[in-house]
């Protein structure tokens, strides 16, 4: 079964997750890492958004 293409890491500034996505990281498993920086795993869960130390892209959880 084909898998789907990886998305380019680190190009967007805001990107929105579910609760299916959680743990959240940065880059997500969605995402290439050969061009990224260390994936780094960020608390999303309390406030409904976290900022990635890394590049800055801004994570919100969906309703």
């Amino acid at each position: 079964m084909p898998t789907a293409p990886l998305l380019p890491a680190n190009t967007e500034r805001r990107y929105e997750v579910s609760l299916a996505e959680l743990p959240l990281s940065c880059p997500t498993p969605a995402m290439a890492t050969w061009n990224s920086h260390p994936r780094v795993y960020l608390p999303i869960e309390t406030t409904g958004s976290a900022k990635c130390p890394y590049c800055g892209a801004l994570f919100v959880l969906k309703d």
